[in-house]
């Protein structure tokens, strides 16, 4: 189902990813192997990063390395509310975005295992795209996988995709 004139528009839910590679591997998220995965040789129309300020130091060098990848970055601010709790999300912004743009692309590609967007995919499908998910299996709704074309799981090949930092990488047995 996949061809080299195919055009696709790459949707990276930013946090989703983090946290799993985070909490499942100890490890950061490789966002230009993800890419590079996700076009697979079509033509890529836009690429986006959708996330939620969090006010650190080492956020900007992130969003300006996406930046150089060829992916541009949606930010938001994290809220906080007056009892001192705080939440963000760029759900909707991803949702939208990803509507607007499918009349020009025949592939819309969804970097997130969040089910949430189980819905956004039957809507994209329904407008004759093709929607291929891409996420970490054992963080990424079943349903979500269900209701995609296709699923890519990190898992099945997770090297590529995590940045381990030097006290976490795994160890490779010395050849004789």
């Amino acid at each position: 189902m996949q061809h080299s004139s195919q055009r696709v528009g790459v949707f990276f839910d930013v946090s989703n990813l983090y946290y799993s590679a985070r909490s499942i591997y100890s490890a950061k998220v490789h966002f230009g192997n993800i890419l590079e995965a996700a076009i697979a040789g079509r033509q890529l129309i836009r690429a986006v990063a959708y996330a939620v300020k969090a006010d650190v130091p080492e956020e900007q060098n992130f969003f300006e390395a996406l930046n150089k990848m060829g992916i541009e970055v949606y930010t938001k601010d994290l809220q906080t509310f007056y009892d001192g709790s705080r939440k963000g999300n760029v759900d909707m912004e991803l949702a939208i975005d990803t509507l607007k743009l499918a009349p020009k692309l025949d592939v819309v590609v969804i970097v997130s295992g969040d089910g949430d967007y189980g819905i956004l995919v039957e809507h994209l499908k329904a407008q004759g795209c093709r929607v291929e998910v891409i996420g970490f299996g054992k963080s990424t709704s079943s349903r979500l996988i269900e209701k995609a074309n296709a699923f890519l799981n990190l898992e099945d090949n997770v090297d590529p995709y995590l940045i381990r930092s030097s006290g976490l990488r795994r160890k490779t047995p010395k050849k004789d």
